[in-house]
């Protein structure tokens, strides 16, 4: 295992340090005096135009910072992962989700740990493309012969935000009949309502655990099989003899897991189940067999089509020098705002309704990745790590937390994405709806970046003790990514670009962006808990005096 650089020990930093010192961005005077940054400072990303000249940067702090990169190996770390070394030390596994977006046929092949990868992950896709393709055309059919119009993906983390969030930003291309709904959460809440409405005889569920034992998913998935044998009977389908409920999950039940004898016990043929394998990370998976009911919902040449899109920034990433390379710039300048300027948080602010799950599905990229306080090593971290990914679509944010962005006191860094073609384009009196909507776009960048100075605001007639109320102190940074309109491929781009934004801060910080060990201790609590509120008063009294307390409160209070 190669030992991470401690980044605090490069020139690098030490230079960015002492740029930091006396450090006063100034915006205006930037663009005013420097007629070039803007060219200088927008690159192309595959089909992203990518403007970063409203950043807290300067041609110096951004060279420091790319000679950080290459003093912290940025380079080759992706490298290592691009060729399958285990990279991922906690776990000993390589991590290699770009090899699910690798084209067929791409060279060299992909061998690892004596594996075929290309061969392995073009079975699959092949699979969930003979599959997709028969439930679209209603060659598959359910128990009573009525074709497919409702599918229920039962998932948790990586294997719900990711289709959610894909289904929702490409619903215009659900145009096959056939509607996607997500369960995740353990509440009852979500598995209620998510069946509400549906026909049994025409409902089909994917359930995607790759162990097969994930809590939450197989919960719900035991509940959704309830609920086809209860309302199937309910509509005079015969379901009372243990082989007339075996024939209704065989033909209502597909699963997304490599656990074969779990998904046959569960009554699931597991010639419909579709794997992944270990060097797959859950936040990193939508792209694999958990995208099934995209393939499905969406069309598997829709599906191809994203993996076109993630593969293409792959690329750019291995192939673009660092002082050019989009995620690698990104992910640099997270970095310094983050270590230098003392950023805590990140907004990710899309102009686009459709990426209304966007910011929930970074949560989890970002921050499962990156909330690390050990190195790859086991060593403790040199520097602050990670940042609070939030964010909801404009125009509805500017109503809602815009105010502490544009004249709070915190500096909250904001990546604003936007896209030239709408695809439900309106007019409202003669007025393109959509213009006037990128119109709030290019405004509160505007805004964010050069403020409105008390003298501006005195010579709009306001004076006294409004004038600093109206003042807009300005340099507050953004990047501002565009694109020409929300294809598959550019939604693959999108998520691809904020995966190697995420690897690189990793790497700079020496950190393991590939485990989530700080989630499975809550989980073996949660097992060890939930005799104590079923009445055991054993493990009752194993827990501490507040967990007793909630506990004994829930007893006495459940109807």
């Amino acid at each position: 295992m190669t030992a991470p650089i401690d980044p605090t020990t490069t020139s690098a930093w030490a230079e960015l340090s002492a740029l930091k010192d006396g450090f006063a961005p100034d915006l205006r005077a930037w663009f005013a005096e420097d007629a070039t940054r803007v060219e200088r400072f927008s690159l192309p990303l595959a089909d992203l135009h990518v403007d970063l000249s409203k950043n807290l940067v300067t041609d110096e702090i951004l060279a420091s910072l790319v000679k950080l990169a290459e003093e912290t190996g940025v380079a080759s770390r992706y490298a290592a992962m691009l060729a399958g070394e285990h990279i991922n030390t906690t776990e000993d596994r390589a991590v290699l989700h770009t090899a699910l977006r690798r084209p067929a046929g791409a060279q060299p092949a992909l061998v690892v740990d004596g594996q075929d990868v290309d061969t392995d992950v073009q079975s699959v896709l092949s699979a969930i493309d003979a599959f997709a393709t028969r439930v679209r055309s209603g060659e598959w059919k359910g128990v009573t012969g009525k074709k497919v119009t409702h599918i229920v993906n039962i998932g948790i983390g990586g294997s719900d935000l990711g289709p959610v969030m894909v289904y929702e930003a490409l619903e215009p291309y659900a145009t096959a009949g056939i509607e996607a709904r997500f369960v995740s959460n353990i509440d009852p809440t979500d598995m209620g309502q998510k069946v509400k409405g549906l026909d049994p005889e025409t409902t089909l569920f994917i359930v995607a655990s790759k162990t097969f034992t994930t809590l939450e998913t197989l919960t719900n998935a035991r509940l959704a099989r309830d609920w086809l044998w209860e309302t199937l009977g309910a509509a005079g389908v015969p379901v009372s003899t243990d082989a007339e409920k075996d024939a209704a999950v065989a033909h209502h039940f597909v699963a997304v897991s490599t656990a074969l004898d779990k998904v046959a016990a569960f009554g699931i043929d597991p010639t419909n189940a579709f794997g992944f394998w270990d060097w797959v990370g859950g936040r990193y998976s939508v792209d694999s067999a958990i995208g099934l009911s995209l393939a499905i919902s969406l069309g598997p040449d829709v599906f191809r089509e994203l993996l076109a899109g993630f593969h293409a920034v792959d690329r750019h990433v291995a192939e673009t020098p660092l002082e050019k390379n989009v995620p690698v710039l990104m992910g640099l300048l997270n970095v310094w705002y983050v270590n230098f300027l003392g950023a805590q948080s990140h907004a990710v602010l899309p102009y686009a309704q459709q990426l209304h799950r966007f910011a929930a599905y970074l949560q989890q990229l970002t921050m499962e990745s990156n909330g690390k306080s050990v190195k790859w090593d086991g060593t403790p971290v040199t520097t602050e790590t990670g940042e609070i990914f939030w964010g909801e679509p404009g125009t509805n944010g500017q109503h809602a937390f815009y105010q502490l962005i544009h004249q709070g006191t915190k500096l909250i860094p904001a990546d604003f994405i936007a896209v030239v073609n709408p695809a439900y384009p309106l007019e409202d009196g003669g007025q393109d709806v959509h213009a006037l909507f990128l119109a709030n776009f290019l405004a509160q960048t505007k805004a964010l970046a050069f403020g409105k100075t008390a003298e501006e605001v005195e010579a709009e007639g306001t004076t006294g003790a409004l004038v600093a109320a109206r003042t807009f102190a300005g340099n507050r940074p953004t990047t501002s990514i565009f694109a020409p309109s929300l294809t598959p491929s550019v939604l693959g781009q999108l998520i691809a670009l904020y995966e190697h934004i995420t690897f690189t801060q990793s790497v700079v910080w020496g950190i393991n962006a590939f485990d989530q060990w700080g989630v499975e201790l809550g989980k073996k609590l949660a097992l060890e808990i939930a005799p104590a509120i079923e009445g055991d008063d054993a493990a009752l009294a194993a827990q501490d005096a507040s967990t007793q307390a909630l506990i004994a409160y829930y007893r006495a209070n459940r109807s």
